[in-house]
């Protein structure tokens, strides 16, 4: 990698890896929502409000933006996102933002322990951190028929209809600065999907789904790397994503580490339809 240097390689605490995990979470999140026709995404008095309108619990959420957040503003942001009906949740990091715990009491929400997510940082990126795979090949979405592929394998690996799928990524959403996204393809078949935002120095590596019937091959895992190994290239020294269940043992071979917890509060008659990542 002739003639790069990496910025910032003084170290990173883990607050300071905490704080571009979230901004960059907050930024992807509300730029992704924004582009659907229905949405409503506003960030004011220290707090990021998301409604996509669709019924995906992960693209409606509140969460407290900085240290200006106030308990008014988290109270009218639920205001707003309850009466738009959509399944939402408030995300609160746990210690962090333990000061709104009593608030989400008083409103009656309630805590889901399925909704339990570490957020979690790779710093620095390794150089040569990607992998190769027999017969695997991820195409970075530059043309309209990757784009038909990426949503069919997002839909498929994340068990969501692909109309919805369809209705979230729009052709003009990887014409956003900083927004990437990836198809993985098998001997010729799209079988993995994954997005990449960069804020900075900081890559946000999302989405990353793989259909059922090609799952257990590494193909998720060579995706990660991947959107990590193009930022790399770009200027980017650290990676984030928030982890599910199912990719968070994946993550941590990878290097990467939790720098902050995330604690989901909902309606408590509503049930857990998340997209994991």
């Amino acid at each position: 990698m002739a003639g790069y240097s990496r910025p910032g390689m003084t170290g990173l605490t883990d607050a300071e890896l905490a704080r571009l995990e979230h901004d960059n979470m907050i930024q992807t999140m509300t730029t992704m929502a924004a582009t659907v026709d229905d949405a409503v995404v506003r960030c004011a008095g220290g707090v990021a409000l998301l409604d996509s309108g669709l019924p995906i619990r992960p693209f409606n959420q509140v969460l407290v933006e900085n240290e200006a957040a106030t308990v008014e503003a988290m109270a009218s942001a639920v205001a707003t996102i309850r009466e738009r009906g959509n399944p939402y949740l408030v995300n609160l990091r746990i210690g962090r933002d333990d000061r709104f715990v009593p608030l989400m009491e008083s409103l009656g929400l309630v805590a889901d322990p399925e909704l339990v997510m570490p957020g979690m940082a790779l710093y620095p990126i390794p150089e040569d951190h990607g992998s190769s795979l027999p017969g695997y090949e991820i195409v970075r979405i530059e043309r309209e028929a990757q784009l038909d592929d990426h949503i069919r394998a997002t839909a498929l690996g994340l068990g969501m209809p692909e109309a919805l799928a369809r209705s979230l990524i729009r052709p003009s959403v990887f014409d956003i600065p900083g927004l990437f996204g990836y198809t993985g393809y098998a001997d010729g078949e799209a079988v993995t999907s994954g997005v990449g935002f960069r804020t900075g120095r900081t890559i946000g590596v999302y989405n990353i789904a793989t259909v059922p019937a090609a799952r257990r091959h590494g193909y998720a895992e060579a995706m990660t790397r991947r959107i990590a190994d193009d930022a790399v290239r770009e200027g980017c020294d650290v990676a984030t994503l928030q982890a599910s269940a199912m990719g968070l043992p994946i993550y941590e071979r990878m290097g990467y580490r939790s720098v902050v917890e995330y604690r989901g509060y909902i309606e408590p008659d509503s049930a857990v339809s998340s997209v994991a990542t």
